[in-house]
Parts: structure tokens; sequence; C-alpha cells
């Protein structure tokens, strides 16, 4: 007798289907970026998960350690842990070796990455609600840890919760600033789903009036989450205070390939996660100012501030639908003489929670370093 088919678990399936909805993988730059379920878990009825998924941008050793400790059913890492084709899987690399033991555990691993930069509602449209101030309080962020010797103070970088978190509706109108905001590249309109009509990399914001220089870092940094510090380029000879800016570049992640890609005009403001050194000097060069925030600390406020509910309620939904459907088909077949129910059958669709978290463990590798003296 032919075993049956490894799968990996229904409510993991529910997981790829809801990001696949909600972050379609057409409009991934498949030209260098690698999307989608990267790890299938095999589903083991007698070690069942549960119904919970984990959000992190890099899936590092203490994020996985995170998710077996909570026993989560997924992990939705925003970065590819697998990037380029492997020729083996061994417990010699730091990240096969996690995948390894997440794999062991029965977690799956799902990465959409481009994905959520270029949908509307993603990162890009993120980043322009934190420039622009259409965002509402929310509780205030922890401050992160601070160790230090007699010379010297590091702030660990831990990734504390974002103050302020976009909104939809009317209530942040009262501090949103009047603009206009457009795609900078256009996803190709043979790759765009119904619905994600606006879907491209980066954004543009133009203000209809040009903007204090000073406001703007004031939203940047309480939109993002940053307590230590913005790293910021400004032209030779100009002051932060007399700077006022009308439009506005934005792209998470290492963004010069969508900034800077355009031609002579670029904005006044380049917002982004990463610059190299000659790009920026060029960009400041030109007349306009720099805001690179270490790459990943562009993105991982988007979990808290819109990913995590975003998923929730999708999920919530799709799992709803599929465990009513499952459960009205086991009871089809009970009444029709069918076998009983295993263990993966009945059981596994009785269970209607669903939680989705963000990771505690997950933060940029580079923190700030204070010198006391």
């Amino acid at each position: 007798m032919a075993s049956a088919t490894p799968t990996c678990s229904p409510f993991t399936r529910a997981v790829v289907s809801s990001m696949r909805k909600l972050y379609p993988e057409a409009l991934a730059d498949k030209s260098f970026d690698n999307t989608g379920l990267l790890l299938e878990a095999p589903f083991d009825p007698a070690r069942r998960q549960k119904n919970s998924v984990l959000l992190a941008i890099d899936l590092t050793t203490a994020v996985a350690d995170e998710a077996i400790k909570r026993q989560d059913s997924a992990v939705v890492a925003y970065h590819p842990i697998i990037f380029r084709g492997l020729k083996s899987i061994t417990l010699d690399d730091t990240q096969q070796r996690s995948l390894l033991r997440l794999a062991q555990h029965g977690i799956s691993v799902y990465s959409p990455h481009t994905a959520v930069d270029t949908v509307p509602e993603g990162m890009a449209d993120w980043l322009c609600d934190v420039v622009t101030g259409n965002y509402q309080s929310s509780e205030a962020a922890p401050k992160p840890s601070i160790t230090g010797c007699s010379s010297a103070l590091y702030s660990a970088p831990t990734y504390p919760q974002s103050e302020f978190v976009p909104t939809t509706g009317s209530a942040s109108t009262s501090q949103k600033i009047p603009h206009t905001r457009s795609t900078i590249h256009p996803s190709p309109p043979d790759s765009i789903p119904e619905g994600f009509e606006s879907a491209g990399a980066g954004r543009l914001v133009t203000f209809n009036n040009a903007q204090p220089l000073t406001s703007l870092i004031d939203h940047i940094g309480r939109g993002v989450g940053l307590q230590g510090a913005i790293p910021i380029a400004i032209p030779q000879g100009r002051s932060v205070d007399d700077i006022r800016i009308r439009t506005v570049g934005m792209c998470p992640g290492s963004g010069s390939g969508v900034l800077l890609r355009s031609g002579s005009d670029i904005p006044d403001l380049l917002f982004t996660g990463e610059m190299s050194h000659h790009e920026a000097l060029a960009a400041t060069e030109r007349g306009s100012v720099v805001i690179s925030l270490a790459h990943s600390n562009s993105e991982r406020g988007y979990l808290r501030a819109v990913m995590q509910s975003k998923l929730q309620e999708e999920l919530s939904q799709h799992w709803e639908n599929d465990r009513q459907a499952a459960l009205q088909a086991i009871r089809d077949a009970a009444k029709q003489g069918g076998a009983t129910p295993s263990a993966s059958g009945e059981e596994v669709y009785e269970d209607a929670s669903v939680e989705v978290s963000v990771s505690n463990a997950d933060r940029d590798p580079y923190g700030i370093m204070i010198w006391r003296s």
C-alpha cells in the first residue's frame, strides 16, 4: 500500500493562500527575487502546531528559536532566507541549520519580499503615510535597552513597537499633510492582478506646499519607531533648519536602484533604507537630501503597523471558511458510511483559533554607539 503524499498543515495552507491574496506573487520582481513558500514542513497530526504565524523581516537563529518555542505553524519572513540555488543543506551553515530545525518542528516558511514593496497599501505606501503624518497615536514605544562601559553607551538594536500606525479613515485627517502620491516605476500591466492597478516600485509624494525638513524628520522618527538617531545627508553649505521639501521619493530597503533610475530629475528628499556612499554624494551634489535608515529599519515597522492586522483579518476569514467546508465534508462522509475521521481530520478543523504575532527577536544588525566623553 502506497504511503500518503506528505503535505503541510491545513492551517499553513490557509496562511499561504492569505498571503498570496494580500501580496500577489505576480507583483514580486522575479528578475532577482525569490518569493513564495520556501520551506514546506510536513504535517504531523501527532504533534500539531498552534494555529499561529510569526512575522519577521529576517529569519535569524533567534527568530527560529522563537518560532519553535511558540510552536507556530509558519513563519512569514519578509526577506527570503533562500535567495540562490543550494547545492547542499547542512548544519554547518547557520541559515540552513535554521531551516532544518524549523522543518523538524513542523514549521513552514513563506517569503513575500518585493510583492510587499510594490502592492498598494504595502511598504512603500506605508512610508508615504509615515512622511506625510497619516498616522494615529498608539501605545508609547518601549525604549531600547542600553548597555555601557566607562567610556561609551550602546543602544541594543532591538526594534521597538512603532509609536504611530497608518490609518485609512478620517481619524488622521487633521494630521495628514495635503499631498498627492504616485508610483515611480509601475509594474508591467500584464503582471498586475485586478484590484492592484497602482502597484509598482517606489512612491513619489508631492506636497501641496513645501514642508520644513525638520517636520518630516519628526514624522519619520515617530512613524518608524526609531529611538536613537536618523542618518541624513544634506547638500554642502545648507542647514537642516532652513531646507524645505516639496517632493519625496520613497523605497523600502535598498532604494537607490528605484529612486535614482529615473534620470536627471530626482526628488528633493530620498527616503529609503540603504544607499551607498557615492550614491548619497551624487544625490546631495544635485541638491537633494537623503535619509537612509540602515536597510531593515525602513521595513520592520510595517509588520506591526499594517501587515499584522491585515493578515489577522484575512487569515481568520480564510481559515473559518476552510474549517467549515472541511467539517461539513467530514460529516457528509460519516453519514454515507465513510471512514471514521482521523486525528488529521476533524480534530484539526475543530480549532477555530488564529494568531498573527510579530517577532520580538527580529532586529536590524546595527545599533547606535554613543560616546559619552
